[in-house]
């Protein structure tokens, strides 16, 4: 029992820290964090579309997060690196985070739903889901469902491709969720079938015949030149 509590209580942690660096680098474009343990100390690398946000002048805001970590959410000596999001459509927390400022606007949340999902889709995703959750037309809260491509739920692909986020917004009606799955276009599966082109036979009996013959000549020429 003491194992479980050992994995809750690290699971609940880096719920904590990712929240709380969603909340904080909300302008530097957010996209996720990756936190590992060595044994130096901790390494987290923070996915953001503006690094230079997350830095901040001569490193003085990467500086404030390491100490805010260490203090606060108990991070053994924490070293901090920044990796640029090249293709935002497909990360889950961009995405969510677009819907979410796009329904603080007034957008009518099927035209945000659509109008992702098509971002992502167009961006070269394989498959994508966008959930989103609250009292969207009436006092009782129902979702609403936009899906495309391919995307599993289960087995390996799903748990080692899939990339997922969840973010909350603060509405009229009430609080509003965003769930946003994405499946890369890197990603393998194993009923995938590949195509290879084999020329023909025929192609191929031409060519190596045109070999034998260009060596034939070859030796021919190299014998008459040693016979004068």
């Amino acid at each position: 029992m003491a194992v479980v509590k050992h994995f809750i209580s690290k699971s609940r942690k880096r719920a904590e820290i990712d929240e709380f660096l969603q909340r904080k680098l909300e302008r530097a474009g957010y996209g996720g964090v990756n936190i590992s343990e060595t044994p130096l100390g901790t390494h987290i690398v923070i996915y953001a579309m503006r690094p230079g946000l997350v830095i901040g002048r001569s490193g003085e805001t990467i500086r404030e997060l390491a100490k805010i970590l260490e203090e606060t959410f108990n991070v053994s000596n924490p070293q901090i690196s920044v990796s640029e999001i090249e293709v935002p459509e497909l990360n889950p927390y961009i995405v969510a985070t677009r819907i979410a400022s796009a329904l603080q606007r007034g957008v009518h949340f099927r035209r945000a739903g659509f109008w992702a999902l098509n971002q992502v889709m167009e961006a070269g995703a394989l498959g994508a889901e966008i959930i989103i959750s609250g009292k969207l037309r009436t006092e009782r809260a129902r979702y609403e469902k936009f899906r495309s491509g391919y995307l599993p739920k289960c087995g390996d692909p799903a748990l080692k491709y899939m990339r997922k986020a969840e973010v909350h917004v603060q509405l009229k009606p009430g609080i509003y969720g965003i769930k946003v799955r994405i499946m890369p276009p890197d990603a393998k599966f194993p009923d995938k079938i590949q195509i290879v082109e084999v020329p023909p036979i025929e192609e191929t009996l031409d060519e190596t015949a045109s070999e034998e013959t260009e060596e034939e000549v070859e030796d021919a020429g190299g014998e008459e030149g040693a016979a004068e």
